[in-house]
């Protein structure tokens, strides 16, 4: 990080001095607080309107931005408030149009979760700064019933008062976790003696998935759920659109020594981080937040503290899945391992590729193909979800 801001000084020398006295003034204050701008904090939430129109503010003690990647037309609603600080988790039942919300910290940012009581999209949202006797920031976020004509407050008919419903009891929004099954279609992956690999992660991916949503805990996402190829960097977008908490990538191994057998479980190196770079998209809040006034040295800050944090997310979600995975299967010498593919470059999402075992290794590939035993494991895997979880509360806790 260090290096990082040298370059961006030496690189500012060559501006006026008036520019170079407010980079150098702004980049300090990177430097310090490790944000490009003081962290905003949630003071409160409030709810307002019908099953026609539902607005939802939050109050904030600091202007923010937001961006949306869930619009409520599948029923949901997700937004990031990047630079808004949410230690405590706080939620609620709605009214209208909005059964339940939630307000967490996820990757570097406040996030909004809503679950919707209809059909309903983001109609507007836009920020209030402190005005007309109220000393805070108001984000707004109204949301519309599909096909709902344009409010007009000033000329709606009178209605007769309905029977004051009872309140729904609050709603814990689901994390999202994000399974991948390696190779499929074209692409088959390593070959056992009686298996391909496409067909072993499928399997997997599709116990796992039964053993989360059993749970009622998780929304399961899948990259895919049939023999289908789907492009590595898919995959990635696939997690990032959905706002995933998680994305393991199920694989199995293949060695040249059939006695070579156990599980391992990637992260990302720290070689191939800079390779991320490539995948995240122009309007993402770490590359065209407003905050960071359009410098790129600033923008390169956000961008490697993020993915600081999500490398370190990963690596402890690694620790667990193997603590799991050790009653199932025999570990690998050196199980925890580091590389550059391509299903863990997201910068904002923790990952891990799993090896669940050789398939070149008669025993491990007995195991995989084994219906019962390969349930077991992938209970042990969402067991290490669920540890996982409750460690990040912990530590948000503190």
């Amino acid at each position: 990080m260090l290096a990082r801001l040298g370059k961006v000084f030496r690189k500012a020398r060559l501006l006026s001095a008036g520019v170079v006295a407010a980079t150098i003034g702004g980049l300090a204050a990177v430097a310090v607080s490790h944000a490009a701008a003081p962290e905003a904090g949630v003071l409160g939430v409030r709810l307002g309107g019908d099953a026609v129109e539902t607005r939802l503010v939050i109050d904030l003690d600091r202007g923010a931005t937001g961006k949306v990647s869930q619009d409520g037309s599948d029923g949901r609603v997700v937004m990031s408030l990047p630079g808004v600080d949410a230690k405590a988790s706080l939620q609620g039942s709605g009214r209208g149009l909005i059964r339940a919300w939630m307000i967490d910290q996820s990757q570097g940012a406040a996030r909004l979760q809503i679950d919707l009581a209809g059909q309903g999209v983001i109609k507007r949202r836009f920020l209030l700064p402190p005005a007309d006797g109220v000393g805070h920031y108001r984000y707004v976020i109204d949301v519309a019933a599909v096909g709902a004509p344009t409010a007009n407050f000033t000329a709606r008919p009178a209605r007769r008062p309905a029977a004051p419903a009872p309140a729904p009891k609050p709603l814990a929004l689901k994390k999202v976790i994000v399974i991948d099954a390696g190779h499929g279609g074209k692409d088959s992956g390593a070959r056992g003696a009686r298996s391909y690999e496409k067909d072993v992660n499928l399997a997997a991916a599709l116990a796992l998935q039964s053993r989360l949503e059993r749970s009622g805990k998780y929304k399961v996402v899948m990259t895919r759920k049939s023999d289908v190829y789907v492009p590595l960097e898919s995959r990635v977008q696939i997690a990032r659109r959905a706002g995933a908490d998680l994305f393991i990538s199920l694989h199995a191994d293949a060695g040249a020594d059939a006695k070579t057998r156990g599980t391992s479980v990637y992260t990302l190196s720290e070689q191939a981080s800079g390779r991320a770079a490539q995948f995240v998209s122009k309007d993402d809040w770490f590359m065209n937040s407003s905050h960071n006034g359009g410098d790129s040295g600033v923008r390169d800050i956000l961008f490697d503290l993020t993915q600081r944090a999500t490398k370190n997310r990963s690596a402890s979600f690694a620790e667990l899945v193997l603590a799991r995975a050790d009653n199932h299967m025999p570990l690998l010498r050196r199980s925890h391992r580091d590389a550059g593919f391509v299903v863990l470059l997201a910068p904002d999402v923790p990952a891990i590729l799993l090896e669940m075992g050789f398939v070149t290794n008669a025993e491990d590939e007995a195991a995989l193909l084994d219906a019962g035993r390969l349930s077991r494991f992938m209970n042990g895997v969402g067991d290490a979800i669920d540890d996982y979880f409750v460690q990040q509360t912990q530590v948000a806790a503190r």
